[in-house]
């Protein structure tokens, strides 16, 4: 008879990370044996099992938008697909908040008009308003809203649900869909409400504040008095898209006055032609943030932190634009907070801007002399270099502080993470954003060679016995999960089992690191995992490594 192991191990599968109850009672104990010193190393290995994923879209609504956003609702199919597929089925949350963070050319004295990183839910349907660009007749409601969204605010009620930091029902200002259930009403698919949700019209502030807004918002969703409050989640995956054609103006705004003139006052200094502007053109924004070299073959523009008079500083108190380092630093906060949860995790951020098509990470090549550069209206007089890119629906300024930041946080080097806002189609662009966020979601394979406990029956047959450990905040609660029965379905009684995954069932990333199997938690439709909810698996292991697992190392 062959001799038993066992291995104790956790799956991470909800919201606050605990020491798990490794040695809790079981049903039905597995006989144990002496663990051999270097088998003892195997006690209390986790399984990083994790389907979650906070994403902040960061959608520019200024006045030269309106074809951009009726790509994005044409394609957001492209993006819930990924994530709704069977083989993935993330546990999502997506907010949605604007580039708009307020200035004086653009809402005078009224801050509050500007959504300044607050999330934003509602029909575009209700906003058409929002859709005319001021002092013009662009109209961009019927491309931007009407041709893809037919449902109004009553026809898409946000339904009540808790967060990890507040257990009473209400309805959050974002999306989610948490174990197959949404908070939309039945019958709206997450697409159809993003078709409405998504565009933001055109009326938004022409200095676009990505960043700033992009902090605000992630700040406020840490603010307990705020609405936000509870969307980012410890162990999930951050995902921020932004969606834009111009330059981050994320401006210090102790000093807007004497950068944009505020009034007749400032030293207008980032004005392309102070003499002949009656007021500031988005240009100041690149001028403040971004020094070229045209001698350089790549990288022949970079940020620059300037003063007020221009000249480079260090004081951040003195700059025209906050630093990318305010930015980054945040970030990369966040992900090393993750990262104390899984080690391998990584925030992701993506941009649809001002690149070529089929942008290669290589720098800006060859914008020294833009078309129309004698032309005082030209978009060569205003910005001293020519478009990030072009096409019929889009002329964008290079992101130049964008693209330094979301490469910081680039995960392969051999990807990319921008792509051009000036593609007819962003299908493709949407389909490799959510694939980035695919490639973090992680299986449940189990770290370690499993014993095959039936010699005569085909394939592997494992005997493991798992346990779900949740805390409501009045103590633990530890129940078993049972196997699922036919077409994975929930036994009766139970809210949550598990599937054994063998063979060509498993995810190609337990099959590339040798586990021979992998654990599927199924739960019950409408009943997502508890707060504080861990799985704990103790499964019988192999003595015959080389036989049962020869790809395994070591």
């Amino acid at each position: 008879m062959r001799a038993s192991l066992v291995a104790r191990l956790s799956l991470l599968t909800a919201t606050t990370v605990a020491l798990p109850t490794l040695l809790a009672c079981l049903d039905h104990p597995l006989k144990r044996v002496e663990y051999e010193a270097a088998q003892e190393e195997m006690e209390g290995i986790q399984i990083e099992v994790n389907k979650d994923v906070d994403i902040l879209f960061v959608i520019d609504n200024s006045g030269s938008m309106g074809e951009e956003q009726a790509n994005l609702s044409e394609n957001f199919g492209n993006f819930v697909g990924v994530l709704e597929a069977d083989d993935v089925k993330a546990n999502y949350r997506l907010g949605i908040t604007t580039t708009d963070d307020s200035n004086y050319w653009c809402t005078g004295n009224n801050v509050s008009a500007a959504e300044s990183g607050q999330f934003v839910l509602s029909s575009c349907l209700g906003r058409e308003n929002d859709f005319y660009f001021a002092g013009t007749d662009t109209n961009a409601f019927p491309e931007a809203c009407e041709a893809f969204c037919s449902l109004t605010d009553a026809d898409l009620e946000i339904q009540p649900t808790t967060t990890d930091v507040d257990p009473n029902p209400r309805a959050r200002p974002w999306l989610e869909n948490i174990e197959g259930a949404t908070n939309l009403p039945e019958g709206v698919s997450t697409t159809e409400a993003l078709q409405c949700f998504g565009p933001q019209g055109i009326n938004g502030c022409g200095f676009e504040s990505h960043l700033e807004s992009m902090w605000k918002s992630l700040r406020l969703a840490q603010n307990a008095e705020q609405d936000q409050y509870g969307f980012l989640r410890d162990q999930a995956i951050l995902s921020i898209v932004f969606v834009t054609d111009e330059a981050d103006c994320s401006f210090n705004r102790d000093n807007q006055r004497t950068v944009f003139g505020e009034e007749g006052v400032g030293n207008q200094v980032f004005w392309s032609l102070p003499d002949v502007q009656q007021s500031p053109s988005s240009a100041v924004c690149w001028n403040a943030g971004v020094s070229c070299d045209f001698s350089l073959e790549n990288d022949q523009c970079v940020s620059v932190n300037l003063d007020v008079n221009g000249n480079e500083t260090e004081n951040e108190d003195e700059m025209a634009l906050y630093p990318l380092s305010k930015y980054t630093a945040f970030v990369q906060q966040l992900e090393d907070d993750k990262k104390s949860i899984n080690p391998s995790q990584e925030v992701i951020v993506s941009a649809i801007a001002g690149v070529a098509d089929n942008y290669d990470q290589t720098g800006f090549i060859n914008y020294a002399e833009g078309p129309n550069a004698n032309d005082e209206n030209s978009f060569q007089a205003n910005f001293g270099i020519g478009q990030g890119c072009t096409s019929q629906v889009a002329e964008a300024v290079p992101p130049v502080r964008l693209r330094e930041f979301a490469e910081t946080f680039l995960v392969n080097e051999d990807d990319t993470n921008l792509f051009s806002v000036c593609d007819t189609d962003y299908g493709p662009a949407l389909d490799s954003i959510a694939n980035s966020i695919r490639d973090q979601l992680k299986p449940a394979c189990m770290p370690d060679c499993v014993a095959d406990t039936d010699a005569v029956e085909p394939g592997l047959q494992p005997l493991c016995t798992l346990e779900q450990t949740s805390n409501d905040g009045s103590g633990n609660e530890t129940v078993n999960i049972p196997v699922c029965g036919a077409d994975d379905s929930v036994p009766e009684g139970a809210d949550v089992c598990f599937v054994y995954l063998t063979d060509d069932e498993r995810d190609q990333a337990c099959v590339d690191s040798g586990y021979n199997l992998e654990f599927r938690i199924v739960r019950r439709e409408g009943v997502p995992a508890p707060g504080g909810a861990q799985v704990s698996a103790t499964c019988q292991l192999s003595q015959q490594r080389t036989v049962d697992c020869p790809n395994l190392p070591g």
